[in-house]
């Protein structure tokens, strides 16, 4: 297995490009099943689990062919319905947590889907409960084989319905909507996710044909029709690798510009980071960050501690709470991490700790953090990667440590971010895969 060997205390300098959104690929990967018609897709990076989506298109029948760098055409038009209760794909499919999203597209159009247990990240429980209730609501009947770990849902006719989901979740209301693009008659769906990338989803169906309203809020009102076209569509650069790159050059004194970051569809982000004290400067659509000796973060205005926590969009993402937590190893002041979702995702902290940060994990959500102000500076150590945005805290913890780090596991920063070493080499870093 390989694994990161990294020499720390380089300062690195330079422009870096994002990559195509990994969440929004996995949705619109998905969305190809809902038309016999050429759809071509481009800015897709290239990361394991994108890639192992479209092989696992590949083996339901999709005709894929590259286009250029991050470019495919996808053609969904012999699709092998049988093939989802073959073994092959039981173990590829649960090995694969976006692979969920093919199960909305299936219904929609063939009127049956299975999916194994998805896999992914192992940062907590991730139930699959709401994109079923949105099934069933559609009047789809649904079956949980628990011995198998096989999920079975089916359905003769989708009819429109209004729905309340019991909770915003982004491939919930994603798989819902692809489900609903086709049913008979009009869906309304409240509560429904409103990231960017479900926005990025909705508009690409819309280009397909679909009648979806509402786009951009809690309330979705989709018209459904009677067949969907082909369509071009680009996908925007990943918010989280952005915030990824805010936070690694803060904590390592690094002058870094980001590249065309489509700034108006970052939400929070860049005042969550503001908040913590790292400057930056929007230049046309290039987010320039400098070197800074000095960060301090902020307090709230009756002085207490400053509280960074995820919630649903426009809120902050729970994907870089990781980050914001390793930028504030090295700021001024103190701040509390609080991570709402997921109960497994700061259990990293320890290996944080061994390399001098100073965190109280007050339990598996809070963690409280002491900036160090660079008065100490991180000593290298080993350590494996947990899960994708951790691995990336990690990997940006050993990039401003003293020493050389070693990081195992890495497979799982290479599910969510491409060529990383790469890329990070050619602005001054010293990352060497083994």
């Amino acid at each position: 297995m390989a694994v990161f060997e990294v020499h720390g205390g380089r300062r690195m300098k330079g422009d870096i490009i994002p990559q195509g959104a990994k969440n929004e690929a996995l949705q619109v990967i998905c969305a190809v099943l809902l038309t016999p018609e050429p759809v071509q897709i481009s800015n897709i990076p290239e990361i394991v689990d994108v890639l192992k989506l479209i092989e696992l298109l590949k083996e339901l029948g999709v005709d894929v062919k590259p286009l250029g760098p991050g470019a495919y055409e996808f053609t969904a038009s012999s699709i092998r319905i049988d093939y989802l209760v073959s073994p092959e794909f039981k173990k590829k499919g649960g090995s694969l947590r976006g692979s969920m999203m093919i199960v909305g597209p299936l219904l929609a159009r063939f009127g049956k889907a299975y999916m194994p247990k998805p896999g992914g990240d192992k940062i907590g429980r991730r139930r699959v409960d709401t994109h079923f209730f949105g099934f069933e609501q559609l009047g789809a009947k649904f079956h949980y084989n628990k011995n198998e770990e096989l999920f079975e849902v089916h359905a003769e006719k989708l009819i429109g319905n209004d729905m309340l989901l019991d909770e915003a979740s982004v491939t919930g209301t994603a798989n819902i909507v692809m489900a609903a693009v086709l049913a008979e008659g009009t869906t309304s769906i409240y509560n429904a996710a409103c990231e960017p990338y479900l926005q990025q989803l909705c508009k690409m169906l819309n280009c397909m044909g679909a009648e979806i309203k509402g786009i951009g809020s809690n309330l979705l009102h989709i018209k459904g029709v009677g067949r969907l076209r082909g369509t071009s569509h680009k996908i925007l650069p990943d918010m989280i690798e952005i915030g990824s790159f805010i936070g690694m050059a803060a904590v390592t004194q690094s002058e870094i510009t980001i590249k065309n970051v489509a700034y108006k569809e970052l939400g929070i982000i860049p005042q969550t980071f503001k908040r913590m004290g790292i400057q930056m400067e929007l230049r046309g659509d290039d987010l320039y960050i400098p070197a800074m000796e000095h960060y301090e973060i902020d307090t709230f205005l009756d002085g207490s501690i400053l509280t960074v926590s995820d919630a649903i969009w426009p809120g902050f993402t729970p994907d870089l709470i990781s980050i914001a937590l390793i930028t504030a190893v090295q700021a001024r002041g103190n701040v509390l991490i609080h991570q709402k979702m997921f109960e497994s995702r700061l259990f990293f902290v320890d290996k944080l700790i061994d390399m001098g940060a100073q965190i109280i994990l007050c339990d598996p959500h809070r963690a409280t953090v002491m900036g160090l102000d660079r008065k100490v500076q991180l000593k290298a150590i080993h350590m494996a990667s947990p899960d994708i945005r951790a691995g990336v805290a990690l990997l940006i913890a050993a990039l401003s440590a003293q020493g050389t780090s070693i990081i195992y596991n890495i497979n799982q920063i290479d599910r969510g971010y491409q060529h990383i070493d790469t890329r990070l080499n050619a602005i001054g870093a010293e990352i060497i895969r083994k």
